[in-house]
C-alpha cells in the first residue's frame, strides 16, 4: 500500500482555519452547513460546515472524542441535528428520517461494522438491496468481483469471519444499494495490514464513481486516499483543504494525543 507521510507533505502548505468561505451546497454532491448536534446538555458538534464534490474521497480526522461518528451519524440520520442542514444530490434531508436518505441514495458502515452474525454472508448482503427497492440489478456480481473472498464465503455464518473480513462484508452490503455517497466510519480499525491494502484498492477504484466521505484515525491512509480533509477539534472545524495544502506542524497538533 502506497503511504503518504507527513514528512511528504508540503512544508509550506497554506493553513484554513474554521471560517473560511466554502463553496455552495449547489456545487456539492453532499455536505453540512452549520450543523449542530447535542446529547441533551452536552454539545458534540458545533456550527460544522463540510462539503463533499461528486466522485471526491472526503476524509475527517481528528482525535478520539471529537466528533466524527456523530458528525456521519447526524449526515445518515441516525442523530438529529438542530440548528443546521444536512444537503445532499441538491435537497436539504435535515429533517428526513435515515431509511429515506438511504433510498436517496447514502450507504452507511458503520464503526464496528455493523453486520448480523447470525445470518450467512450472502443473507448479509442481500438486507443492502432495500435502498435499491429489493432488486439484484447486478449488485451482487459487482460486489464479489470487488470482494472475491465473500463469494467464496457466501454460505458461511457472518460471525464466523475475521474482522477484516467482516469489514469488507460491511462495505460490501452498502454496495448493494449502489450509493452515490458511501460514509464510511474507521474502516482500517483493528483490520491486519492485508485487508487495509484490500480497502484502499476498493476506494480507488470508487473514487470518481461515488463520494466517499470517510472517517478515518490512520492519518497515512486519509492522506494517501482522500481529495479533501477536514480536521475536527472538539467538535468544530480547525483545519480543512488538500492532504498538499495542510500545515503539517498543525496537523500534528490537532491529532496527538
Amino acid at each position: 500500500m502506497t503511504a503518504v507521510s507527513l514528512s511528504r507533505i508540503a512544508p509550506l502548505a497554506r493553513f484554513r482555519a474554521h471560517g473560511v468561505p466554502v463553496p455552495s451546497a449547489e456545487e456539492a454532491l453532499a455536505g453540512t452547513r452549520e450543523l449542530t448536534v447535542a446529547y441533551g446538555r452536552s454539545v458534540v458538534l458545533e456550527e460544522v460546515t463540510i462539503q463533499a464534490r461528486a466522485g471526491q474521497v472526503v476524509c475527517v480526522m481528528g482525535r478520539n472524542g471529537a466528533g466524527k461518528t456523530t458528525l456521519l451519524k447526524a449526515i445518515i440520520g441516525v442523530l438529529a441535528a438542530h440548528p443546521g442542514e444536512v444537503y445532499f444530490n441538491g435537497a436539504d434531508v435535515s429533517q428526513r428520517p435515515a431509511y429515506a436518505r438511504a433510498r436517496a441514495g447514502m450507504g452507511y458502515v458503520p464503526q464496528g461494522r455493523g453486520i448480523f452474525p447470525y445470518l450467512s454472508v450472502l443473507e448479509n448482503l442481500k438486507m443492502g438491496l432495500e435502498p435499491a427497492g429489493g432488486k439484484d440489478r447486478g449488485q451482487l456480481d459487482e460486489v464479489f468481483a470487488l470482494f472475491p473472498v465473500l463469494k467464496q464465503m457466501a454460505p458461511r455464518t457472518a460471525g464466523v469471519l475475521s474482522g477484516g473480513q467482516q469489514q469488507q462484508l460491511a462495505i460490501g452490503r452498502a454496495l448493494m444499494g449502489r450509493p452515490r455517497l458511501l460514509l464510511l466510519d474507521e474502516p482500517t480499525e483493528g483490520i491486519q495490514p492485508n485487508i487495509v491494502e484490500e480497502i484502499q484498492r476498493v476506494i480507488a477504484s470508487l473514487r470518481g464513481g461515488m463520494t466517499i466521505l470517510l472517517v478515518e484515525q490512520f492519518l497515512d491512509f486519509a492522506l494517501a486516499n482522500a481529495d479533501t480533509c477536514y480536521v475536527l477539534e472538539q467538535g468544530r472545524v480547525t483545519l480543512s483543504g488538500s492532504p498538499l495544502d495542510l500545515d503539517t506542524e498543525r496537523l500534528q497538533m490537532a491529532l496527538s494525543v
